[in-house]
């Protein structure tokens, strides 16, 4: 057996890790507090493994997975929202399977009035612009819409 790559994100109620496993049938997640195991087998027919001590402590009964076609996202509630983990596993050692996924991480632990601020400049800047030229935008969604936190709740 071998381990699959995956993925992690840190958020304040929830690190998340995704298993790239195209294809994959037979997928098992275990969740325990203070680590979580995963196996599948992949669609070329090998079975891969991964079993994690965690950096912190999740909540099993809240913590959950959704297999998609390419990949199984696992969401980690944490047992105590709030405290960021600087990394997913309790050993420091870097292991070759696992990587950050820089475009889902938030610098969310210091959510200071500064950015706050930023956005109510840049917010004055616009309104003095002018702008009576501007197009419509009737119809056009907010793809950002969520932020990701509560992720864990919409889950199966």
């Amino acid at each position: 057996m071998q381990p699959a790559a995956a993925m992690w994100y840190d958020r304040p109620a929830a690190v998340f890790v995704e298993f790239i496993v195209e294809d994959s049938k037979d997928v098992l997640v275990k969740f325990d507090k203070c680590k979580f195991d995963f196996s599948c087998v992949s669609g070329s027919d090998k079975k891969l493994e991964n079993s994690v001590d965690l950096f912190g402590e999740i909540d099993p009964k809240e913590s959950n997975y959704k297999h998609t076609v390419k990949s199984v996202l696992c969401c980690l509630r944490k047992a105590e929202g709030g405290k960021p983990w600087p990394r997913l596993t309790k050993d420091k050692a870097k292991v070759n399977w696992l990587k950050v996924d820089f475009g889902h991480w938030k610098e969310w632990e210091d959510d200071s009035d500064d950015d706050m601020s930023r956005f109510d400049k840049f917010s004055e800047m616009m309104n003095t612009m002018g702008g009576d030229d501007l197009p419509e935008l009737d119809g056009i969604a907010d793809e950002d819409s969520a932020d990701g936190d509560d992720e864990c709740k919409s889950f199966p």
